[in-house]
């Protein structure tokens, strides 16, 4: 009986320390708690110059343990549409593995690709972009 009870309790631990269920429709209207990570042409590779915009994401998240964040990726005419989303898709997932190095738990992160390629009024309106945009969601 004892031995149950503890195997429902320790089943029951991951369960319990997941992140909720949450999207990334509209983050990019959110104003507070949004850093750019900027990335070289082409590249997906995290550098130097995304530590201060990396730091202070990490620390937004830090300060409330029940906030999420949407990482919407972007590139910009990097290539044909397909080759600029993959970029855009790649250079996410590279600022999700950076958040989680620091110790940010995954599932508080949500890496999102972002085009402009396939909106001529996005496109029109704004210039393409090389960065992932970390857009910490206000708490619930």
């Amino acid at each position: 009986m004892i031995r149950l009870a503890f195997l429902l309790i320790v089943a029951s631990g991951p369960a319990l320390a997941q992140a909720p269920a949450f999207n990334c429709v509209g983050a990019e209207r959110i104003e507070d708690d949004v850093f750019a990570v900027p990335f070289a042409r082409g590249s997906a590779r995290i550098t130097e110059a995304a530590r201060t915009a990396l730091a202070s994401a990490e620390e937004a998240l830090r300060a409330e343990e029940g906030r999420v964040a949407c990482l919407l990726g972007h590139a910009g005419q990097e290539g044909g549409a397909t080759t600029s989303i993959r970029l855009a898709a790649e250079r996410a997932r590279a600022v999700a593995q950076a958040l989680a190095a620091r110790g940010i738990a995954p599932e508080r992160l949500r890496a999102e690709a972002r085009s402009a390629q396939f909106s001529p009024r996005v496109r029109s309106v704004e210039p393409p972009s090389r960065t992932v945009t970390v857009v910490v969601l206000p708490a619930p």
